[in-house]
């Protein structure tokens, strides 16, 4: 139980078999109390309810946590909830130790001539500007308690590539990079670590929309697409869920005390660098 008496706060993990929700899992399996935060609603076009964390889903999260677990609707765009969601992990819980800027919009991918300014606000606003928000606002707390705390991004392998259709979301993720690069450097006098988690391909949810997206692009069935995708990752299979939790358990870990301004490479072998 290496987190026991943690408290965890995962965006982005109000839904069911979600990366989000691994990562509570995992945590929550070694003893953290976890905040499920997700958006709860949708807020406007760019976070249709098909591909957002309901409170109902949320509560649903929650429930199956093996240990505590609150819910709290966060928009990670609003730094004033971002701050809030912070607050209510003190308030509820005690404090806070862990926090994971795991929400992201990797749903609108678009050649690069359609691609409108607002598309390209919405995926910047939140895969980096709410991570920023999210680590500045972890940090204050933090460093007001003065015990450390773990702080974990979950980018992905188009934070070190480049990919067609996603111009907003590989610029957003190799922010990441810079993000962390820079935090690590100013919190390491706190305890705090500060670092990236990149995953290459995870079929969530919204992994399977991204199959089905770029199998249509490339003219094959979903099928082939993912033959394709397993035939040129050396480990032979795109990841699972578990494999970013694992990740993040083992960067949240005292084991990990000396790592900080990393991006860590989660893909099987398929990202070299």
């Amino acid at each position: 139980m290496k987190f026991a008496g943690k408290v965890a706060v995962i965006t982005g993990s109000g839904r069911r078999h979600g990366l989000g929700e691994a990562i509570a899992r995992r945590l929550s399996e070694e003893g953290a109390t976890v905040v499920i935060a997700d958006i709860g609603g949708s807020r406007d076009s760019a976070t249709p309810d098909a591909m957002i964390g309901a409170e109902a889903e949320m509560r649903d999260v929650a429930d199956s946590m093996p240990g505590a677990a609150s819910t709290f609707c966060c928009d990670v765009r609003d730094p004033d909830q971002v701050q809030a969601l912070a607050a209510h992990a003190v308030s509820a819980h005690g404090g806070l130790d862990i926090w994971v800027n795991n929400a992201g919009i990797g749903y609108i991918m678009k050649p690069l001539g359609e691609v409108s300014p607002s598309d390209w606000r919405a995926v910047i606003d939140v895969n980096l500007t709410g991570a920023w928000f999210g680590l500045q606002a972890a940090a204050e707390v933090m460093i007001a308690q003065g015990r450390g705390g773990r702080i974990i991004n979950i980018a992905s392998q188009a934070a070190k590539s480049g990919f067609m259709h996603a111009q907003a979301y590989t610029a957003s993720k190799h922010g990441l990079v810079g993000l962390v690069r820079s935090a690590s450097i100013e919190l390491g006098a706190h305890g705090i670590t500060v670092n990236n988690v990149c995953p290459n391909h995870v079929t969530t949810g919204l992994g399977k929309w991204q199959n089905e997206h770029f199998a249509a692009v490339q003219g094959i069935s979903v099928e082939q697409y993912l033959k394709n995708m397993a035939a040129r990752i050396p480990l032979g299979r795109p990841g699972l869920p578990e494999d970013t939790a694992n990740a993040v358990a083992f960067l949240c870990s005292p084991e990990a005390s000396y790592i900080t301004g990393e991006s860590m490479n989660v893909s099987g072998g398929e990202e070299p660098h």
